[in-house]
């Protein structure tokens, strides 16, 4: 709200600056603060959605925009810019441009950017272009690196997906034969 008044105000006392020195144009000067405004608005980028400490959601959140979560998530978010804070607990794949962890998320993380901060809790794998982990982080999964993390891991996260919640246990002959299984299930629906 406060960056709106902030670009209102220069308009009008720009207006008021030029009638005075040319009464006489009074409708050319009208125009002059509305065209710049105009082109203003769409380079405003709208701030980052505030999800709060007290809040707790069930279900997924999407946005092109960025988020900021300090609440609790059970659920997946895709976003440009997220943020998870240090309060903040997420249960999901979080999926984004740009990610920041601060807080605890448990599940995938994917993105272009990565950066775990001192005080990060991450229960699962990470996909990224690029990552960084601070000192003090905590990190339990796998890192994979890709050049599109975005598009190239959602095409492979559904397979993968099926094992890992049909069989939970960790060891490696486990998830072989939980695939197995969903290939031989998959084959007779056929």
């Amino acid at each position: 709200m406060f960056s709106k008044s902030k670009i209102n105000e220069p308009g009008p006392k720009q207006a008021e600056a030029t009638p005075t020195a040319a009464p006489a144009a009074s409708s050319a000067p009208a125009a002059a603060p509305a065209s710049d405004y105009k082109p203003s608005a769409p380079k405003a980028k709208p701030p980052a959605s505030l999800l709060s400490s007290d809040l707790h959601i069930t279900g997924n959140l999407k946005t092109s925009g960025d988020i900021q979560v300090e609440g609790t998530v059970e659920g997946d978010i895709r976003a440009h810019l997220l943020t998870v804070g240090e309060t903040a607990t997420i249960k999901g794949e979080v999926i984004a441009d740009d990610v920041v962890v601060n807080g605890r998320v448990v599940g995938r993380v994917r993105g272009l950017k990565v950066r775990l901060t001192a005080t990060a809790r991450v229960e699962g794998d990470i996909i990224h272009k690029t990552i960084a982990i601070e000192s003090g982080a905590h990190f339990e999964g796998s890192v994979q690196r890709q050049d599109d993390p975005l598009t190239a891991g959602g095409k492979k996260a559904m397979p993968a997906a099926a094992p890992t919640a049909a069989a939970p246990a960790s060891s490696s002959s486990a998830p072989s034969a939980a695939v197995k299984a969903a290939t031989a299930a998959a084959k007779a629906d056929s």
